[in-house]
């Protein structure tokens, strides 16, 4: 089983190239002190964090994590990662983690307030065990995320597009659901369009046709989704993006909630409508989500 560990890493310039990174490496107990009280990342959340799934020891999609821990750094202002030196921690991670399912957090931080260089880590820890919730699907309701569709665009600053430390919104939402007798959450833009769930992406099916909503409007790509779109092409289903009104989720004839760990749940029931669910699909894709993929 995995145990509760960290690397803090030393960041090289993104450019920098060279066979071994070890040395920018430093393993410490993850129940240890390890960060300054003037650390950007706790005192602001001002920082960006990627969650990479781990299976038997492998990590899963590390380069897409990797590409878009790069597109949130760029966003907040960050140097950018030096990707061969994440790719490596990351595999010294996972190296140590045993059978069963664990999770790695990538984390970038500003680091300390006016110090010289950003601060970062990666973490490996167990992943909560989510066979009960793949079985047996979840029940969700929309929120209203503040949000017209146009708004990442029109104000950037707002870094909607950037997977931040910030996950203060995303929480409180998971816990209004919560009060709301559901599960989880469909943010909804507020002018209408279906955006994504707290900390995972929506896919829809209509008829034979998957659908997710377009990776704009201030949605994170989901490195999980784009691998199940990869598998769905392979069965020969459509599969696409588009901007879904938020009238149309009671149409769909399934839907998912796709992560990194909880990997594909199946949506019951939307705002107390009920949904379909295809559980022999549902849990074809979770065998494909927990097998190595690159």
């Amino acid at each position: 089983m995995t145990q509760r560990f960290a690397l803090m890493i030393d960041p090289v310039a993104a450019d920098e190239t060279r066979d071994d990174y070890a040395d920018t490496f430093t393993l410490v107990d993850a129940a240890a002190p390890a960060l300054s009280v003037g650390e950007l990342s706790t005192q602001r959340g001002d920082g960006v964090f990627e969650s990479i799934g781990v299976v038997d020891g492998h990590a899963q999609e590390v380069v897409p994590h990797l590409d878009r821990l790069a597109h949130s750094a760029r966003l907040c202002d960050l140097p950018e990662p030096n990707a061969q030196q994440w790719h490596q921690a990351i595999d010294q991670a996972a190296a140590g983690c045993g059978k069963g399912e664990a999770v790695i957090k990538l984390i970038l931080s500003r680091g300390i307030e006016h110090g010289p260089t950003p601060t970062a880590w990666v973490t490996a820890a167990p992943a909560p065990d989510f066979s009960a919730v793949r079985q047996r699907g979840i029940r969700v309701v929309t929120l209203d995320r503040g949000y017209d569709l146009g708004a990442a665009e029109r104000a950037p600053w707002l870094l909607l597009g950037a997977k931040t430390l910030s996950y203060a919104v995303n929480m409180a939402a998971l816990r209004e659901a919560h009060r709301r007798d559901a599960d989880d959450a469909i943010f909804l833009s507020s002018d209408g369009f279906v955006l994504e769930a707290p900390t995972a992406s929506l896919i829809l099916r209509f008829g034979d046709r998957f659908v997710t909503p377009a990776p704009n409007g201030g949605i994170l790509h989901g490195t999980t989704q784009l691998s199940m779109y990869e598998y769905l092409a392979t069965r020969g289903l459509e599969t696409g993006y588009d901007r879904i009104p938020a009238s149309d989720l009671p149409r769909a004839d399934a839907a998912w909630l796709v992560s990194s760990v909880r990997l594909a749940a199946a949506v019951t029931a939307i705002d107390g409508h009920e949904l379909p669910v295809d559980h022999a699909l549902t849990d074809e894709l979770n065998r494909y989500l927990l097998s190595p993929r690159d």
